[in-house]
């Protein structure tokens, strides 16, 4: 079997038998870096643990407990600004009784 190998499809998936990364001929000299050496290509690839792949939940879980810690805060304002609507609605129905009585009172 002698098929090549692509980036998407190497011929092994062990960093210890893959081919470091070549400058291609095309590129002038010192235009891209040197060659990278086998043992980064280990330490790039050991990094992509669990623990990286549980990044997004661990983010998610972080953005929510802000979201849930802001909600406890903003509860007693909300608490606060309803009982001061109450309390102005409960003035305007004093104030109508108030003067339904006096017009009563007056006929």
């Amino acid at each position: 079997m002698n098929a090549t190998a692509t980036i998407d499809r190497p011929l092994t998936h062990d960093p210890q038998k893959q081919a470091p990364m070549k400058p291609s001929t095309s590129e002038p000299a010192g235009s891209a870096t040197e060659d990278v050496t086998t043992t980064g290509a280990n330490a790039s690839r050991q990094n992509r643990t669990r623990a990286m792949q549980l990044i997004p939940e661990a983010l998610a879980r972080a953005h929510m407990n802000e979201r849930l810690r802001q909600a406890e805060q903003e509860r007693p304002a909300a608490r606060l600004a309803a009982a001061r609507r109450m309390q102005r609605r409960a003035e305007r129905a004093s104030l109508r009784a108030r003067r339904a009585l006096a017009m009563a009172v007056m006929q």
